[in-house]
């Protein structure tokens, strides 16, 4: 696996080694010994979404001490994933990082806490699996407008034209929204 940093600190790109040959592919798309040194965490549990061309999901993120790390990548289709760096007091406080995942490059996105999350859809239809290092908190579940002008976030697609859930389109701007991590 090739692990890549990026300009955010703790956000990481996580490469695989793929073995092709006529039969198809193999790859690890996760192996703990080969990780705990980028990753020093324990997943407990796994997340799948399908959804349609267009579709945004997120912001979301859950308040400390129930917050999630997540290891995000597609097993279907092509998404635009995006984490936000809300951690007050860190250099890129407010500042987004986005990257393409797809099923073909296999490439993942390691979001440490302290970050909101989400992404677009820009295939017809998308799989995305992620995993988590902590279970689901609906009492401290948080979000931050996709549209947010301070964010000011290329979505990769017409957000005019965006499937985006009654929550979602409703969440506070990142200025408003509550925070509770420290860098």
């Amino acid at each position: 696996m090739q692990i890549l940093t990026t300009d955010i600190q703790g956000l990481l790109i996580i490469k695989p080694h793929v073995f092709e040959d006529s039969r198809g592919y193999f790859f690890e798309s996760y192996n703990k010994k080969k990780l705990e040194q980028y990753i020093p965490v324990d997943f407990v549990q796994d997340n799948q979404s399908k959804s349609v061309f267009g579709t945004i999901r997120g912001l979301h993120y859950q308040l400390a001490p129930f917050s999630q790390s997540k290891l995000v990548r597609v097993l279907q289709g092509r998404i635009y994933d995006v984490a936000i760096d809300i951690r007050e007091k860190s250099p890129t406080y407010g500042k987004h990082f986005g990257i393409e995942l797809t099923c073909e490059n296999k490439t993942q996105l390691y979001i440490p806490h302290g970050f909101a999350h989400g992404f677009s859809v820009l295939s017809e239809t998308a799989i995305v699996l992620y995993k988590t290092d902590g279970f689901y908190e609906s009492g401290s579940e948080r979000g931050i407008n996709f549209n947010d002008s301070f964010l000011n976030i290329d979505w990769k697609i017409d957000t005019d034209k965006a499937i985006v859930s009654p929550k979602d389109k409703v969440l506070p701007s990142f200025c408003d929204a509550e925070k509770n991590f420290n860098f």
